[in-house]
């Protein structure tokens, strides 16, 4: 019994299993367009969402700090992933290396948890989306009312109204499935066009928001160590060490998409070269745009204004409010951010269908999540399946709450690769790799540690979200995946 629950894949299967043929993924990615699709997926809600809400609840201006915590976490866990995608250049991500040096279990596991990270992560950045829809709307004098954007959970500070439905955040949903089901180049060719608009919006606010900070917002730099309840009754750790580290949890969800990358490994042109460019190309570019940005928002605006008015569509908010004259440019970064979020939400349901493709192959997930449309070339019915669980997520549940269940999800996923990349050192040195991790086993022993923090930082809360969620996935796997495995009738 025990044997069964650890026995794991070989290198040799899964890399035989990741050809071309009738069921395989086409492979059309190459450098350049893995990391665009990491930028595209990294700048999104976790930089103009998570941003305000990491200020307002847990850290001020010390949120740069967080930043840095987060990107020293994301940097050692994509030391990680960058040798094991160059090394098992398979679709599945975690999953997958997980399978081949933990075990079947572990794999189970992890393969689970990244439903938590990318099908909560996408209806998180949908549900911003919403948002800052409503904005654009704003500008031709329209509005959709509270109760269709906001989820049963939330009232309106302002007028009492209740939430019902998160109408915009279906909709958008729906229609990135649906391009997902037409085929990924063409979906990496929007978001590579997404991507340069996006970034060069970024800059901007950097290059033009600098001249307007106000040095008051940045004093005291880091805060007294206190407690902030949140709009929908949660109790936060604010300021001082634990405020940095619970802020350092919330914004790492702005760096989620990089290791969404490695899922595309069996759709790169040439991985073992490829992938370690796309994964540590879009992470260092992203890191670098995160801590410029995050500074140059905190000191516009006040955590006070971060905490109401400001708390939804944050940076238009703090740029109309705070640097007259820039109304155009309020505009523009609306525009901007929400052609961004697509994309966002385009790499986090490519990377879901991805992995559940990868399960369903070896008999972990129902056989439909491998079944690839005949001219499209893609997981359509899982596309489709996914829509349903995310929108799900969007329509009714408030942001704050799956946003955090996100980075919970990938933290704990991250974990798992550090240690992954260790044993797999270990047990199987002969496997060519077209990276390797310096200072193993440091590296991969400090990637525990820093995001082992980060979750720590996230409190019993989030704590108790993802033992309950890994415990519905344990009770799945007894139930049909170990019956159902390819390795059970091996």
């Amino acid at each position: 019994m025990a044997s069964a629950l650890f026995r794991t894949k070989s290198i040799d299967a899964l890399i035989a299993d990741s050809g071309e043929g009738e069921s395989g993924l086409k492979r059309t990615l190459g450098p350049w367009a893995l990391v665009f699709l990491g930028v595209g997926a990294i700048i999104g809600a976790g930089l103009f969402v998570r941003t305000a809400a990491a200020i307002a609840d847990r850290a001020g201006p010390s949120v740069t700090l967080a930043f840095m915590v987060a990107g020293l976490g994301c940097a050692l866990a994509g030391l990680c992933y960058a040798e094991f995608s160059s090394m098992i250049p398979v679709a599945g991500s975690a999953y997958t290396y997980s399978y081949a040096t933990m075990g079947e279990l572990v794999a189970w596991i992890i393969g689970w948890d990244l439903v938590l990270e990318y099908a909560v992560g996408a209806a998180t950045v949908a549900i911003a989306w919403t948002e800052y829809f409503n904005n654009v709307l704003g500008f031709f004098g329209m509005n959709i009312p509270y109760q269709w954007t906001h989820s049963p959970f939330e009232v309106s500070q302002f007028t009492g109204v209740h939430g019902i439905m998160n109408v915009p955040a279906i909709i958008i949903l729906a229609l990135i499935s649906a391009l997902l089901v037409r085929g990924t180049q063409e979906s990496a060719f929007v978001n590579g066009l997404i991507v340069i608009l996006k970034v060069g919006i970024v800059m901007i606010v950097i290059a033009v928001g600098w001249g307007f900070i106000n040095p008051a917002n940045h004093t005291p730099y880091i805060p007294a160590a206190t407690t902030y309840t949140s709009p929908v009754g949660v109790v936060h750790n604010y300021g001082g060490i634990m405020g940095i580290l619970g802020a350092a949890g919330v914004v790492f969800f702005a760096y989620i998409g990089f290791d969404a990358v490695s899922t595309a490994a069996q759709e790169a042109k040439n991985p073992k070269r490829d992938m370690p460019i796309g994964i540590l190309g879009s992470l260092v570019v992203c890191t670098i745009l995160y801590i410029l940005f995050a500074h140059v928002l905190s000191g516009v605006a006040s955590v006070e204004d971060f905490r109401t008015q400001g708390r939804e569509a944050s940076v238009a908010y703090a740029i109309t409010t705070y640097m007259p004259g820039y109304a155009w440019l309020a505009k523009l970064v609306t525009v901007a951010i929400l052609a961004g979020f697509s994309s966002v939400i385009l790499v986090m349901l490519l990377g879901q269908s991805r992995v559940f493709y990868s399960m369903s192959r070896d008999g972990l997930a129902p056989p439909i999540f491998s079944e690839v449309h005949p001219k499209f070339r893609t997981p359509y019915k899982s596309n489709i399946l996914f829509f349903f669980v995310t929108a799900a997520f969007a329509g009714f549940i408030p942001g704050d709450v799956v946003g955090e269940m996100t980075s919970i999800g990938t933290l704990f996923a991250f974990i798992l690769v550090c240690a992954g990349v260790w044993i797999m050192r270990v047990r199987r040195p002969d496997i060519p790799r077209g990276f390797r991790v310096p200072a193993l086993p440091l590296v991969a022993t400090l990637g525990m540690v820093v995001c082992g923090a980060m979750i720590y930082g996230l409190g019993w809360t989030n704590w108790l979200r993802l033992g309950v969620w890994l415990m519905i996935g344990i009770v799945i796997y007894f139930a049909y995946s170990k019956k159902h495995s390819k390795l059970e009738s091996a």
